[in-house]
């Protein structure tokens, strides 16, 4: 289940309350697989052709399965999608939809309008912090446990379940990216980013720490000394400079990173294996956290179960056949 944390206030804080919506977008550890469960989420979906949408209960998100990619759109746009605590709420719960659903090979995570995620609404920072009216909006329906628990306590703090999550996620950077909407940025295992985004840490600014995990995070990704400028400073950078500093593994023109987010979890499909993908995903996360020699033992391990799959038998027969491989999905028990 989500913690419901406080987050950082937007960088350019203009959030409305209730802005109108976007239109629908048309040791070694035991391998973590046989065993691992997932909750099943209730939602009913609704059939349009070539695509689905599941967007009750949502009502600060939308949610569409386009086989084999499953969006999820924070949509507050005139707020500049900054986070609610239910926004928070619904994309845990799209989250593990995604994971419970065989059709989705990877997922991407955007924002609506001219932006990805400014932060922290501030009027809900107000209503968390005690100072707003009334009393707490029911979530209950959206309870929800996206990632692995099998991975271990590490990916379970908060928004570190987003490293846990069982299939890719890519987060497509179409515009303002500044505080906690900075840190799911950093916690998605791609960023696509289109070249007018904007980037802000914020955190300095308002007197606050690097949360939620960026301290661990975004000095893995570009180095120390870079993340120290970027925390310390809190300057605005846009696009060009984030693939620069190697915090985006593409660089878009405006309007196309979802396009080619899609694209790319579409090719991983038509020629990889989703369980491939689900390990390595394990792998590269988890060892992080290992001496090298504890990660080898795992590896191997882990390769002699993945040597007893019948993914790799139709890997090794695809190739020797010269034809696509039809390998298994991921997702429900």
């Amino acid at each position: 289940m989500i913690t419901e944390q406080p987050g950082v206030l937007p960088a350019d804080p203009a959030a409305a309350p209730t802005p109108p919506r976007a239109p629908a977008p048309t040791g070694a550890r035991p391998l973590p697989l046989a065993s691992a469960r997932r909750d099943r989420v209730q939602s009913r979906l609704i059939d349009t052709p070539g695509e689905t949408m599941a967007n009750e209960p949502y009502q600060d998100i939308l949610y569409t399965v386009d086989d084999p990619v499953a969006v999820i759109t924070m949509n507050r746009p005139d707020a500049l999608n900054a986070f609610t605590v239910r926004m928070l709420a619904e994309i845990g719960h799209a989250l593990a939809a995604a994971e419970a659903d065989e059709r989705v090979v990877g997922i991407v995570l955007t924002g609506a309008g001219r932006g990805f995620c400014a932060g922290m609404d501030m009027n809900a920072l107000n209503d968390i912090s005690g100072g707003g009216a009334g009393k707490a909006e029911d979530l209950s329906a959206l309870k929800a446990s996206p990632g692995d628990p099998e991975l271990g306590e590490n990916f379970r703090v908060t928004y570190s379940y987003l490293l846990s999550v069982r299939k890719p996620i890519i987060a497509a950077v179409n515009g303002a990216c500044a505080g906690l909407g900075f840190v799911f940025a950093l916690l998605s295992d791609m960023r696509f980013v289109e070249r007018q985004a904007r980037f802000a840490t914020a955190f300095s600014q308002r007197g606050l720490i690097a949360e939620h995990g960026a301290s661990w995070i975004l000095p893995r990704l570009i180095g120390p000394g870079r993340a120290l400028d970027l925390l310390w400073s809190s300057r605005k950078f846009d696009g060009e400079e984030a693939e620069r500093l190697g915090l985006a593994e593409r660089l878009c023109d405006t309007g196309e990173s979802v396009t080619a987010a899609g694209d790319y979890i579409r090719e991983l499909a038509a020629t990889t294996s989703p369980t491939s993908l689900r390990l390595m995903k394990a792998q590269v996360y988890r060892h992080l956290n290992m001496p090298l020699g504890e990660a080898m033992q795992e590896s191997n391990a882990w390769m002699d179960e993945s040597l007893k799959r019948d993914d790799f038998r139709e890997g090794v027969r695809s190739f020797i056949e010269k034809r696509p491989p039809e390998f298994r999905r991921v997702g429900g028990d």
